[in-house]
């Protein structure tokens, strides 16, 4: 047992002191260890996440056929098949190439653990994007990037109607 007439009132603060935080650490320990067990907190991200129909809209640049930058905007249906594997049709426009509507594409798609999604697309005939989503709200809504070519810098909304 320890002798308290033999510690000096510092010693005695500093040791207060020591135990407040000691509980203080317990106690957020605590608090964040039934917090992340508490599966109301916890989002699992998988490809069914991501299931149904989807509004897009996108913007963004890219190269055209003549090797000039032209700017793009465009709207998109696509629909998720919960299982990995994507459909759409787009209307986009390129402020060289000028409208193309009703495109049809396909491609695959990867939810991963930490809810980022990994898209493979081809919206014509030879043309390959790799994109880069966020999950956003349970599913409702992705965040995307163009990743791949390089030189095509679209980023695109996705919110499921």
């Amino acid at each position: 047992m320890l002798d308290t007439h033999s510690i000096n009132a510092d010693e005695r603060r500093q040791m207060n002191i020591a135990i407040r935080a000691l509980a203080i650490v317990i106690f957020g320990f605590g608090f964040v260890s039934t917090t992340l067990a508490d599966p109301a907190h916890q989002t699992f991200c998988g490809n069914s996440m991501i299931k149904g129909t989807y509004g897009i809209q996108m913007q963004g640049t890219n190269i055209a056929p003549n090797g000039q930058i032209q700017t793009l905007t465009g709207v998109v249906i696509r629909v998720y098949d919960g299982d990995g594997g994507v459909v759409q049709w787009d209307n986009i426009k390129g402020s060289i190439t000028g409208m193309v509507p009703n495109r049809y594409g396909s491609g695959s798609y990867q939810v991963n653990d930490d809810c980022t999604v990994d898209i493979i697309f081809q919206p014509a005939p030879g043309v390959t994007l790799q994109e880069r989503a966020v999950v956003v709200d349970n599913g409702k809504e992705l965040r995307s990037i163009v990743a791949l070519p390089a030189a095509t810098m679209v980023t695109a909304t996705h919110i499921r109607i």
